[in-house]
């Protein structure tokens, strides 16, 4: 069963030294983001603010950010990709925190030739540090209709998912000395660019700029998370009327989502970090041994 905002309660607790907030937003643009770069004329927020469009051409790109900052949740976004030729872009939806010492949780899609398949780009930074890159097909064409790709971050795991089917878990293993991110609250990210120097094949293959400008759309965002502000430090609510509304705080994948997993990565993964002995000849990060699915 599938809860959005609309029927689920916000939680407000208050004790001597902790005020949280669990809350539930959804849909309209308007009241959840702001525009940063690329101007009125790139990024436009439609339909009442329940439409958000990027826009790429050869002056620039274009992007937008959250108005509050999260730790821990669920986030979902609906996004239909640029169509046709999209070599040489890239849309970006991340969650990210500031500063060099950054935490991200990213999903990339780099465009492709026309009739070739999008690359979905992961990676996790925690404390600065990435290259924890895993990379997939897409088992459809993410040009043709709206999918939901979504990003469920509690304390032990961080799950990435593509229609509610997981394609990765990247598990809390400080206790083995494996920096995670679980103390930096991130807003959410998305931007449409140029980086043809790197995106497809390796930098082969340049944007054709009479194809422009590009297009990504977004619908549907959903937070299920935890505002922070100064003063709401955490998010340790464990109310009875919160289980459901807050169901990604103890989310794993079960036997279906292993299943769903094993399915992704055997069939779709194109690159993996844990097995790549070239790029690490000094060995790899130690979740890659303790670990199934990273």
């Amino acid at each position: 069963m599938s809860f959005s905002c609309s029927t689920l309660p916000s939680i407000l607790l208050l004790s001597l030294f902790v005020f949280t907030l669990t809350t539930c937003s959804e849909g309209n643009f308007y009241e959840n983001f702001d525009v940063t770069w690329g101007g009125d004329q790139r990024a436009k927020i439609l339909n009442g603010g329940q439409l958000l469009t990027l826009s790429l051409d050869k002056d620039s790109g274009s992007g937008f950010r959250s108005k509050h900052e999260y730790l821990f949740g669920r986030i979902d976004m609906q996004i239909k990709l640029v169509p046709g030729n999209s070599a040489g872009t890239v849309t970006t939806y991340y969650l990210s925190s500031e500063g060099p010492n950054h935490d991200e949780i990213d999903f990339e899609y780099l465009g492709n030739l026309s009739g070739d398949p999008y690359i979905l780009h992961t990676n996790v930074y925690s404390q600065g540090k990435g290259n924890r890159e895993q990379q997939f097909y897409l088992w459809f064409d993410p040009t043709k209709a709206f999918h939901t790709y979504s990003i469920v971050w509690n304390r032990q795991r961080i799950i990435f998912m593509v229609d509610n089917i997981p394609i990765r878990v990247f598990n809390n293993m400080e206790s083995i000395g494996v920096p995670f991110p679980s103390n930096q609250p991130m807003r959410i990210y998305s931007s449409l660019w140029n980086a043809d120097d790197w995106a497809t094949r390796g930098g082969l293959v340049k944007t054709d700029w009479t194809h422009a400008p590009f297009t990504a759309s977004y619908r549907n965002f959903n937070a299920n998370a935890c505002i922070w502000s100064s003063s709401q430090p955490s998010c340790a609510s464990k109310s009875t009327d919160s289980l459901q509304a807050n169901a990604w705080e103890n989310q794993t994948l079960g036997a279906a989502g292993r299943n769903r997993i094993r399915w992704v990565q055997n069939k779709f993964m194109v690159y993996n970090y844990c097995t790549d002995l070239k790029r690490f000849p000094q060995g790899l990060s130690p979740e890659c041994k303790r670990s199934r699915f990273l």
